[in-house]
């Protein structure tokens, strides 16, 4: 080969010697979970070399680092070469989440699936996915501004700490010790003044070492706190066989000064496991905190454990209502309701956060707290003030950790009444609406528009009695109840007004017997409330029950057993609140037949029984229909 030929070659080969080289480098990093420096050597490394490998660890780094950007670069660049599966997969499809991106998550998403059908988490994302608009189902039922903390490069987890917040943050690198993740500073408590953009003040005492401390929590007399920290000895991280440090949870005491100190390790700390994350009941007699001990469910779980006269119970799982085979992190109590956070319960994307209430030693279904508190990014730490209707949230929305003031807002609740002409359909205009609560001084009273239709404003967690009614028409009631509504909602009511004709007689639908019998089937009770109520509804008026039967039997004995349903139905309306005197009873028999089964005549069950039924009409009215009751 001639030396031109030999110079030619030599641009590629340093090139590849290059690219080994920060291989090499990105390798020790990624292994030491230096992933801001990991990632900056791949790239650098896959400019100039096609590697499926490193592209994928790139991707990892920059999932480690929060970065689904990035990730889903380098996830893309790997699936091009061959497509994903298995736990690269998932991961690609949660950072397109991340980026929301649904319908491409979803589609890998589901290929993990096919490989892995009895996966719970993933078939919870892929739902998810498919049913991305219960997340925004409301979106007013929070507002939420972010909290300005100067001298700190991103902060979380924060907690009332008299008028200021505790919190755990990290500053931008510096020169010295920093944490080798994402070239940051080591986690540290801080305080801040929590109405005001001031500067973020390292907690003072023993709480604040050389590696990550952070977060907290505090007693409610606030003399006893429990904070995560690295576990380390003196100027060294320990680790364990696979070189991996785990955190420990510690418990520290308020002194004099207002420092903090007697610092000593939980009970239930180990050195091939992390623990953390602590929250306490407010009256302090269980500790909820978050480990990846042996035995769980996966990931990391939420466990408990009951104070005794000897200190903290047996480390107890909540098992899998709470937990699943990911990761569930940052609880938080208020009174039985646990705040978490996770990424295995139906979410947007990353960590969402939930709510479940202890009652009777169950958990209940944790329900997603939706959008706004709730993005694709990871969304944790949610703090309830005293009030019960402020508090603090932390997420990466904003690409890093950042505290979140966030106001709860009632959901906003109306009723849409719509009064109808039951005999053409046609808009009822003019006519009166009123809606009735106890505890509303007066009645609240509309008169519908050319539309025939009110709107009216309800509140939550109320029972209300919603009255339709104008002159030479039957005055109607319904109950709208707003109990347990969480959300905002316009409630529907549509009335189809029935005009009044004096002695005209009225078929009360679905009011049968069984053949030779007068008691009130179950069926027919449910339309005799419905009568009960209208009878209720409009005191002026005295009405008669007339029944029939079928052609079979005498009509001497037809007419008795007619009276005999007739005095039926009308005991059933007294019992239920209709008053006696208004009442009639009367039976006709078989003489009104609706249909041709005569005596002689070959009919079905079901002809026969319609000619066995119950009609009502108005006998007598004493007042004019419209006066208030």
């Amino acid at each position: 080969m001639s030396n031109k030929n030999i110079l030619s070659l030599l641009p590629g080969v340093i090139l590849i010697g290059c690219a080994q080289q920060q291989l090499v480098q990105a390798d020790k990093a990624y292994d030491r979970m230096a992933y801001a420096n990991a990632a900056c050597r791949y790239e650098k490394a896959l400019a100039q070399i096609n590697d499926r490998a490193v592209a994928l660890r790139a991707a990892d780094s920059y999932r480690q680092l929060n970065n689904p950007a990035k990730a889903v670069d380098w996830y893309a660049f790997a699936e091009r070469i061959s497509p994903l599966n298995g736990t690269d997969a998932t991961h690609y499809g949660r950072a397109l989440l991340g980026m929301n991106r649904p319908g491409e998550a979803a589609a890998m998403l589901e290929r993990v699936l096919i490989e892995q059908p009895e996966d719970p988490v993933i078939r919870e994302l892929g739902m998810a996915i498919a049913d991305r608009d219960a997340f925004f189902v409301d979106t007013t039922l929070y507002t939420i501004t972010p909290v300005r903390i100067q001298g700190v490069l991103s902060a979380f987890c924060a907690v009332p700490y008299g008028n200021s917040i505790l919190f755990a943050a990290e500053k931008a690198q510096q020169a010295g010790l920093h944490n080798p993740w994402n070239g940051a500073s080591f986690l540290d408590l801080y305080t801040a003044d929590a109405g005001a953009e001031v500067s973020a003040q390292p907690l003072p005492g023993e709480v604040n070492g050389r590696f990550h401390d952070g977060p907290a929590v505090l007693s409610a007399d606030g003399s006893t706190m429990y904070f995560t920290r690295s576990d380390y000895y003196r100027f060294r991280l320990n680790k364990d066989e696979n070189s991996t440090s785990h955190l420990m949870l510690y418990r520290a005491e308020k002194q004099h000064d207002g420092s903090w100190g007697k610092v000593s390790s939980f009970a239930y700390n180990g050195y091939d496991f992390s623990a953390g994350h602590a929250a306490l009941s407010a009256d302090g007699s269980r500790l909820y905190y978050v480990s990846d001990m042996p035995g769980g469910l996966g990931g990391t779980d939420i466990y408990v454990c009951e104070r005794t006269a000897e200190g903290w119970g047996m480390p107890r799982n909540l098992g899998p209502t709470v937990n699943t085979s990911a990761n569930e992190m940052f609880p938080v109590l208020r009174n039985d309701t646990l705040y978490f956070s996770s990424n295995g319960h139906r979410s947007l994307g990353g960590l969402d956060i939930f709510r479940s209430t202890l009652s009777d030693g169950e958990w209940s279904r944790p329900e997603n707290l939706n959008y706004p508190v709730n993005t694709v990014h990871d969304d944790f730490g949610f703090v309830l003030l005293q009030d019960g209707r402020s508090g603090y949230l932390s997420s990466n929305r904003s690409g890093l950790d950042g505290i979140y003031r966030f106001t709860t807002n009632d959901p906003t609740l109306l009723l849409h009444a719509t009064l109808l002409d039951e005999e053409d359909g046609s808009p009822m205009a003019g006519a009166e609406v009123r809606l009735l609560e106890p505890s509303l001084p007066e009645p609240i009273q509309l008169f519908t528009d050319s539309d025939g239709s009110v709107t009216l404003p309800l509140t939550l967690d109320k029972v209300y009695e919603v009255m339709a009614s104008k002159d030479g028409v039957f005055t109607e009631s319904r109950k709208v109840s707003t109990e347990g509504q969480r959300t905002s909602r316009v409630y529907e009511e549509e009335f189809r007004m029935r005009r009044v004709v004096v002695d005209k007689p009225i078929v009360i639908e679905n009011i049968y017997y069984d053949y030779d019998r007068w008691d009130i089937r179950p069926d027919a009770a449910v339309e005799l409330d419905h009568i009960a109520r209208l009878f209720i509804d409009n005191p002026s008026m005295s009405f008669e029950l007339g029944s029939h039967t079928d052609s079979r039997a005498s009509d001497t004995y037809n007419l008795l057993l007619s009276d005999a349903r007739a005095k039926s139905a009308v005991d059933y309306l007294v019992r239920m609140g209709v008053p006696a005197e208004r009442l009639t009873a009367r039976g006709y028999g078989e003489r009104n037949l609706v249909n041709g089964c005569r005596d002689g005549v070959d009919c079905s069950e079901e002809e026969h029984q319609a000619n066995r039924r119950t009609e009502f009409k108005v006998t007598r009215i004493t007042e004019a229909i419209s006066e208030t009751r």
